[in-house]
């Protein structure tokens, strides 16, 4: 779980212990740690890991001090989400997954767009009116025939 202690302060000093990406690394969190405020102690360290597989530890770094404050939190999100797609599928990544996602709400809205916004001049009222009708009598159905005995099968006669 990523923290969103956005001061940019490090963990180092003050007994806090390190953060969950230098833990990761077995290494000292310095204060002004550009891990620190998205990677906490207890839940950082495994979504840093897949990071961290995927990525490398430097070249994150890189690109998050490449990237304005406000924007970090949802960097370091987005590398989340693509690097455990990566790790459980390393040719695709996360490019399946949103083609699925993708061909769902496709299918959705085609349907929607049959169903629901068909423009009024295509709908056509009925030619007549259904609950009184003397123009059109109804013809009998099959189940307005009676059936004779002989027509019932063996088991229902009594």
């Amino acid at each position: 779980m990523m923290t969103t202690n956005l001061n940019g302060g490090g963990r180092g000093g003050g007994g806090e212990g390190p953060c969950g990406a230098c833990k990761f690394l077995r290494r000292k969190c310095v204060r002004g740690c550009v891990f620190a405020p998205y990677f906490d102690a207890e839940q950082g360290t495994a979504s840093f890991a897949a990071i961290h597989k995927v990525f490398g530890a430097s070249n994150t770094s890189k690109m998050l001090l490449r990237l304005p404050l406000h924007k970090r939190l949802d960097a370091v999100a987005t590398l989340g989400y693509e690097a455990l797609a990566r790790v459980r599928d390393p040719v695709y990544g996360c490019v399946m997954n949103l083609q699925a996602e993708i061909a769902h709400v496709q299918a959705r809205l085609s349907m929607f767009q049959r169903f629901y916004l068909v423009p009024p001049q295509q709908m056509q009222q009925p030619p007549f009116d259904l609950a009184y009708n003397n123009e059109y009598p109804m013809e009998p159905t099959n189940l307005d025939v009676g059936w004779e005995e002989e027509q019932l099968p063996q088991a229902v006669r009594l």
